[in-house]
């Protein structure tokens, strides 16, 4: 008796001690971070193991990776998806030798590195990222799934992938040092007047066409692909200054079934105001978002310089008021292009041409040019 007269007392005290939150109506204990359950002892990322320079040395207890494999239908799942193969090829921690840094995300660390000869650009994904970001694991294969499908001159094309998450990530893909961005504007993050020569109107169509190609792909394919976060410093150049459209992190299938998506997604200075707004939308956001650059690389200004707002300013003048980035001159060079990009950029999504229909009016408008 005195026994379980001393439990009640302890289990009334601890009741006592438990915080508000826990005692609300319908709170249940934070569930594991993603896939922790399976994990009983998380192995460290060889990043942690080894410098960013130099040849990486994973830990001696861990065993080489087993290719952790998905299909597209299984991938943004939060419990582990079925072990289906996939179009990318495995690659081993141990083959990759990683150099310098050269980008940084929220989510990412990249590096320039070698791979077999190769100079490859490799994604680290932060291993946060999939411990305490819901779904991240299924972002981060839906990444791969995507990339590994493409195979066009202007898309960034993918090497292979290292993966063992949730302890790491590694997407590794073609090295390529410049984004469009950078070409037009100059190094910086900051919206400012030009700091570097305006490329010549030509050479600004030509990157404006190969763009438009490659989106065309993309949104040609079965199914089709929206990208949802198309931008100047997502657009990168090789050697030859020949664009890759890349970063597919925001990238959705779109099948034949469904009409529209929902919710938003992107950058607010290129995003299209129905996105914005929340309303469903279709593969014509990603058309807004190019009548942005295609203003952009004909004025050669960053969009919205002419005003002091912010991003946020911005979205809201996008959404509520009609709000665009100033147009370029009208004085008889610009006309054709000048009715292109305010098509493409159009409240009406069924006005915004077709990649097909941009990339077949640059052309006429680039033969023009040359003649």
């Amino acid at each position: 008796m005195l026994s379980e007269e001393k439990d009640r007392q302890q289990k009334k005290l601890f009741s006592q001690k438990q915080s508000p939150l826990a005692k609300s109506p319908g709170f249940s204990p934070k569930p594991s971070p993603l896939w922790r359950s399976s994990v009983s002892s998380p192995k460290p990322s060889p990043l942690k193991n080894s410098p960013a320079l130099g040849v990486l040395k994973p830990n001696k207890q861990e065993k080489p990776e087993k290719p952790l494999t998905c299909c597209a239908s299984c991938l943004g799942m939060r419990s582990p998806p079925s072990p289906v193969q996939t179009h990318h090829q495995t690659i081993s921690s141990y083959q990759i030798k990683l150099h310098e840094q050269v980008g940084r995300g929220s989510t990412a660390i990249i590096y320039r590195g070698s791979w077999k000869g190769l100079e490859v650009a490799v994604k680290c994904m932060n291993p946060d990222f999939f411990y305490f970001t819901e779904g991240g694991v299924g972002f981060f294969l839906q990444e791969i799934e995507t990339l590994s499908r493409q195979h066009h001159p202007f898309v960034l094309r993918l090497v292979g992938a290292s993966l063992n998450p949730p302890q790491y990530g590694w997407v590794v893909t073609e090295f390529l040092t410049m984004t469009l961005k950078e070409w037009l504007h100059g190094k910086g993050n900051k919206r400012t007047k030009r700091s570097i020569p305006l490329p010549p109107l030509k050479e600004r169509i030509a990157k404006a066409l190969e763009v438009s190609q490659g989106m065309q792909y993309l949104h040609e394919q079965k199914p089709m692909l929206l990208h949802r976060d198309l931008k100047p410093s997502n657009i990168f150049m090789d050697h030859a200054l020949h664009i890759r459209v890349a970063d597919f992190g925001h990238a959705r299938f779109l099948s034949d079934g469904e009409k529209a998506l929902t919710g938003e997604t992107g950058t607010y200075i290129y995003m299209a105001p129905e996105v914005i707004r929340h309303e469903p939308y279709n593969e014509k956001c990603d058309v807004f978002s190019y009548g942005v650059i295609l203003n952009e690389l004909i004025t050669g200004e960053h969009p919205y310089i002419e005003t002091t707002y912010g991003p946020t300013e911005i979205a809201l003048g996008v959404s509520d008021a009609k709000l665009r980035p100033a147009l370029p001159p009208d004085d008889g060079q610009h006309g054709e292009l000048i009715d292109l990009i305010c098509q493409s950029w159009d409240e009406d999504m069924s006005i915004r041409p077709s990649f097909a229909i941009i990339t077949s009016t640059l052309k006429s408008i680039q033969e023009r040019l040359i003649t």
